[in-house]
């Protein structure tokens, strides 16, 4: 439980973040405030103060400070950081000690994201996770009308639903994270969670692969972790550490970054390692090889030949996933122009974690989406939901539409498109 009443003073545990990451070193030169996003549009943001105050031991200054939330967590500072200074570490260090003591932020969306994560953490949660394959248009074929909600083990057996094929004797285990959730949420941005689902498991079929999905899976605990409450995403973790260990998968595949990332660093480093293999959906299809056939290239040619490509924090800086989804996006017979800002470099989406979204984050994915049609590209393709999210509701801007509009597709999607008119060769 919080301790509302806890003394900030001069606290031991942050002592101990000090020191572990390496604030001591700072050199004072600025690169870190000179790169971050949040800075250039909000001047009295600036990493390089959130470390002077951790090093000068302001220990209240640093904790009270609403803008302790306003850290993308992006990586860019450290990338540039002479002295090697784990600022997003520090960060989320404080942010742990913060919330212990009774001072985070509120949470953007009423808390409703976050209150849906919590629900999860109760281990008797009886839930519907694997209803998104039997929504409209994905009825069950053969399962006459058994819903999702009535199958009673940890993971569905062999169903066929509406030519998506999922089973419980694959090696292959699909992580489905919070998209549907998402998609319930922010269905009138034109976000479609399901859906997004629905093609990742439509392209492993068409891969070979029959994946496990779990019916009991909880959300991965990215967000809260990120947030400080690393309680909260520990008692996740470990609910989903024993259904994959209990699945007997050999390798987890998700088409969320944010959960690659805490299933394949964060889990281990909180002592849960998997024992699995872990990654995006990208990096599956790049080590696959797959060839599309013409008829379905055609296709989404059709709708558009010159795409470009958000990269996503998480997929890229945190975890140097670059050429994949890159490699996937040509082999679709699709032209790639890149923003003057990718890969390392690139923009991210503007927010992280849900929280502290306000006027320079919308600045941020402004200018992304400005980078974005300056290419002349017709769709702005990425691999993470949130992207999507995040830029389709700077979109809303009526003063700025005309100039920003772009439609946006997740790179499952996309795949999925073109192989509704054939199979992978």
């Amino acid at each position: 439980m919080t301790d509302q009443t806890a003394p900030m003073g001069q606290s031991a545990t942050l002592e101990q973040i000090v020191q572990e990451t390496g604030v001591f070193r700072c050199l004072e030169c600025g690169k870190c405030t000179a790169i971050c996003p949040i800075s250039r549009y909000d001047h009295d943001f600036s990493p390089r103060r959130t470390v002077g105050r951790a090093l000068m031991r302001h220990d209240e200054a640093l904790l009270s400070d609403d803008r302790l939330w306003a850290c993308l967590t992006c990586l860019h500072c450290s990338q540039v950081c002479p002295a090697r200074v784990a600022y997003p570490d520090l960060t989320l260090g404080v942010r742990t000690e913060a919330r212990r003591l009774g001072t985070a932020t509120v949470c953007t969306h009423g808390e409703a994201i976050h209150a849906w994560m919590r629900m999860m953490m109760e281990p008797e949660a009886q839930q519907n996770r694997l209803g998104w394959l039997t929504r409209k248009g994905n009825a069950a074929e053969g399962q006459g009308s058994k819903g999702a909600g009535e199958w009673t083990t940890h993971h569905a057996s062999r169903i066929t639903h509406h030519g998506l094929r999922i089973t419980d004797k694959s090696d292959t285990l699909y992580f489905v994270g919070c998209a549907p959730y998402y998609g319930a949420l922010f269905n009138s941005l034109g976000v479609n969670g399901e859906e997004i689902a629905r093609s990742t498991v439509r392209v492993l079929n068409a891969l070979g692969i029959e994946p496990q999905v779990l019916r009991d899976e909880r959300c991965c605990g990215h967000d809260l972790l990120w947030e400080g409450d690393t309680e909260g995403f520990r008692t996740l973790a470990e609910l989903n550490a024993a259904l994959i260990r209990e699945s007997g998968a050999q390798r987890v595949v998700t088409a969320c970054p944010e959960c690659a990332r805490a299933l394949k660093v964060d889990y281990p480093v909180h002592g849960l390692d998997l024992g699995v293999e872990v990654l995006h959906l990208a990096e599956l299809l790049a080590s696959s090889e797959f060839r599309v056939p013409s008829s379905g290239q055609q296709d989404v040619t059709h709708h558009a030949s010159l795409v470009t490509y958000q990269d996503p924090c998480r997929l890229g800086r945190h975890m140097g996933v670059y050429d994949a989804p890159r490699q996937a996006i040509g082999r679709l017979g699709l032209e790639l122009v890149e923003m003057p800002r990718n890969r390392a470099n690139a923009l991210c989406c503007g927010t992280n974690g849900w929280t502290h979204c306000a006027v320079a984050n919308k600045a941020i994915q402004v200018d992304r989406l400005r980078e974005a049609r300056a290419t002349g590209a017709e769709l702005l393709v990425t691999a993470c939901i949130k992207c999507q999210i995040h830029l389709r509701c700077a979109m809303q801007d009526q003063l700025l539409s005309d100039e920003i509009a772009i439609e946006i597709k997740d790179l499952a999607t996309l795949v999925a498109e073109a192989l509704e008119d054939g199979s992978m060769e």
